[in-house]
């Protein structure tokens, strides 16, 4: 039992970690185009974060990317150990891109201890091989969908404010950027809250031959309280901010307008709500970059910094297989405890 509560607090505290990390992800245009300051956006995002919760359970009607994170692995092998040293790698190695102010995927991060701590005690066969090639790819979809739609959709704002006066429309944009970070904070909800869910609920199917499961034998029994406990770490830790990955999303990129940042934050949103439909982990990390890039490549291709950007995808590339041969040495070690 003592296990399964540490693997339970330990996943809420990754989700605490995950907001103050993906924070900026849906602040940073805000905070760089001076709409609201870095005290008032997080809060602002903290909010709607905690929306994300009711809409997933009321208007949706279900958890589906919780489903597709908890099959991961088979159910057959996974274990508490090999659960508790995913979740331990998965900490680690935010922390670490965060105090460096790499913005990395919290998503792929806990997906990649997941899978390299099964793999360590069972083997390959452990992990189920498409839904984790699925996952993978949308490293590369998530921006280029984001891109793409953030492409498009400037092009056609600019069309129907061509005849606009420059400082009329700018003071148009810094309200709506209110609304597209907020749709942005709520997909952000919806998709990395939804994670960690996923995952606890892979442990108490996992502590239910042991009797400690609390009756819980698919995601579908999944009480309320692990949902609504997930949705208010991810929001406490988004008021924490994470002020190093704001510089790296919101200046180091491309310099920002209200527009850029309007369009930025709704076409990550949209990338969100459809990956969101399809029941595809990805990373807000990515989504949001992705459209950054959109935006500044629509002024000219060098308005984007493509060195920083070169860097940020290593880092998306290394974070699966790192968080892998993290927790697989993290199981190496426990297994001689546990």
């Amino acid at each position: 039992m003592e296990l399964l509560i540490a693997i339970i607090v330990l996943c809420l505290i990754f989700d605490f970690i995950n907001g103050f990390h993906d924070a900026a992800n849906s602040i940073a245009t805000i905070v760089s185009t001076k709409v609201l300051t870095p005290f008032q956006a997080v809060l602002w995002a903290a909010f709607f974060n905690f929306v994300a919760f009711f809409i997933a359970k009321y208007i949706i009607g279900e958890f589906g990317i919780a489903n597709t994170v908890s099959k991961t692995v088979f159910e057959q092998y996974i274990t508490l150990p090999v659960i508790l040293s995913g979740v331990i790698a998965a900490i680690i190695w935010n922390l670490a891109t965060w105090w460096l102010g790499i913005p990395s995927s919290s998503s792929h991060t806990l997906i990649g201890g997941f899978a390299g701590a099964a793999i360590m005690a069972n083997g390959f066969d452990a992990i189920q091989s498409i839904v984790i090639i699925k996952i993978a790819a949308f490293i590369f979809l998530a921006p280029v969908i984001g891109m793409i739609i953030a492409l498009l959709f400037t092009i056609i704002v600019m069309y129907i404010c061509r005849n606009v006066n420059p400082f009329k429309a700018e003071s148009w944009f810094k309200k709506l950027q209110l609304v597209s970070s907020a749709l942005f904070s709520v997909g952000h909800g919806l998709n990395d809250s939804q994670k960690v869910m996923g995952i606890i609920a892979a442990a108490m199917i996992a502590a239910q031959p042991l009797g400690l499961g609390m009756g819980i034998e698919s995601i579908d029994d999944l009480p309320n309280w692990v949902a609504f406990s997930c949705f208010t770490m991810i929001s406490l830790g988004t008021m924490s901010g994470g002020w190093k990955i704001v510089k790296t999303m919101g200046s180091r990129i491309t310099k920002v307008t209200p527009l850029e940042g309007m369009i930025a934050e709704t076409s990550g949103a949209l990338t969100l709500y459809l990956t969101e439909y399809l029941k595809v982990p990805v990373s807000t990390t990515h989504t949001i970059t992705g459209a950054i890039i959109g935006v500044g490549a629509t002024k000219r291709l060098s308005a984007v910094r493509w060195g920083v950007t070169k860097n940020l995808l290593v880092a998306w590339i290394l974070t699966i297989p790192v968080s892998a041969l993290l927790a697989a040495i993290i199981y190496s070690i426990e297994s001689l405890f546990v």
